[in-house]
């Protein structure tokens, strides 16, 4: 068995299973893009490894505790300069955690005491918030980063306190990061909350030139696709009318005298027929390149149909999804349409599929269905990961495990055959044992 000594991080994104209720599945895998592109950078800067991700977490270890503290308040710092230049709906506000210890390592997977406690500081800390334990604290180089004591807390399935510190926010001397020589001033909003103290140990390379900036193009490009296609129909029949009444003063104007004389009249015309041929280009080009898959868009309109209307649009979405290649990409969209006809249960059965075809996509959207706010669906996204043997959804397997679901202990009758979704996810993390 081998092991090491390393210093564990766990991340997640604050509310984003509330934001899964109220998003289409491609705007929550575009926020995970943006949020994997502004935080793999900086792990990698700061000599850190990403052990894997739960859906919005992120699991990673790092073999200097000081470089774990200072990759975080970067992550922080980053981010916060990220939200200054986005609408709030897509800002993103991060926990970041922090312990050290020995731990068991295993077909890229870390496993042990230290990394559980980790998780359990994670959900101590706040959004924006860089938390660790005692632990690192004694670790790391104090000279190098401030810090203060937020308590001792009893911590589910660890024995006895661990003490929690976190850094303090800006602005602070570093040369003396005592409690004393933390400077609380007012007015500091216009400033991020770690004073760059961690960016500016950052090549401008990795966040200026790096995936960051193409990953937040790509969301203002999928954006402005949407908003191409959703008014391309009306811009079309513009065109068109335009077009019509263009051509019909052209041939009202055209003299007798043949061919010369046609071009000579076309040559008037040619400064608003090239601004026809530059509006049908752009249309083509942003609806064909922005707006998504023609399967993509066909499970869209499924679900943003009334129920009465969905069946017509749900036929065409399966000839659609019918014509993908890639298996495991064919079943996830027909999950993924079972979903818009607002059945989860169908959808696992082909998210299932869809993972031993190797669909990553579906992986995910099975941990995510874990927190379905309906009991029968996390009993059955608990039983699909137990079948799969899906490791990657341990953590929210574990979640469910200990909270269940405020409608577990529905249906029933006589107080038999009543829904559990915990006692399913106890079952599944026992079958992990076996």
């Amino acid at each position: 068995m081998k092991t090491a000594n390393l210093a564990i991080v766990f991340t997640d994104i604050k509310g984003f299973t509330e934001r899964t209720s109220r998003q289409t599945l491609d705007e929550n895998q575009r926020l995970l893009r943006v949020h994997g592109a502004l935080l793999s950078p900086l792990v990698k800067a700061f000599d850190g490894r990403i052990i894997k991700s739960i859906g919005d977490a992120l699991l990673l270890t790092f073999e200097s505790p000081t470089q774990a503290v200072l990759c975080g308040i970067a992550i922080q710092d980053r981010l916060w300069h990220h939200n200054r230049t986005v609408a709030q709906s897509e800002q993103l506000h991060v926990r970041y955690a922090i312990n050290v210890g020995e731990v068991r390592l295993d077909n890229n997977d870390i496993f042990g005491e230290p990394v559980n406690i980790a998780a359990r500081v994670e959900g101590l800390a706040e959004a924006g918030e860089v938390y660790f334990t005692e632990a690192v604290y004694l670790a790391m180089n104090k000279a190098e980063i401030p810090s203060r004591e937020v308590g001792a807390f009893e911590l589910k399935g660890i024995p006895g306190k661990i003490r929690v510190f976190q850094v303090p926010r800006a602005p602070y001397r570093v040369e003396a990061p005592s409690a004393g020589a933390i400077a609380e001033a007012p007015g500091t909003e216009s400033m991020p909350p770690y004073g760059n103290l961690g960016l500016s140990r950052v090549p401008e390379s990795v966040l200026q030139d790096g995936p960051v900036d193409v990953a937040l193009l790509g969301q203002r490009a999928a954006e402005l696709g949407q908003r191409a296609a959703a008014g391309a129909v009306v811009l079309g029949r513009q065109a068109s009318r335009a077009g019509r009444s263009l051509f019909a003063r052209m041939r009202d104007g055209i003299p007798p005298g043949g061919p010369m004389a046609v071009a000579r009249r076309l040559g008037a015309y040619r400064r608003p027929l090239l601004m026809v041929g530059v509006l049908a280009l752009v249309l083509g080009v942003g609806v064909l390149a922005f707006s998504g898959s023609p399967a993509t868009r066909a499970i869209d309109a499924v679900e943003g149909a009334p129920k009465s209307e969905r069946e017509p649009l749900a036929k065409e979405a399966r000839k659609l999804i019918g014509d993908e290649k890639d298996t495991g990409r064919r079943h996830f969209l027909q999950g993924r349409l079972d979903e818009a006809l607002e059945d989860p249960r169908r959808a696992l059965g082909d998210y299932a599929r869809a993972v031993k075809a190797g669909s990553s996509d579906a992986e995910k959207r099975i941990t995510q269905l874990l927190s379905h706010p309906r009991c029968d669906v996390r009993t059955s996204a608990a039983e699909t990961v137990r079948s799969l043997k899906l490791t990657s959804a341990l953590g929210a397997l574990e979640d469910l495990s200990e909270d269940g679901g405020e409608d577990d202990g529905s249906g029933g009758i006589f107080g038999m055959g009543r829904c559990d979704s915990k006692q399913s996810a106890l079952n599944a993390l026992k079958s992990f044992k076996d």
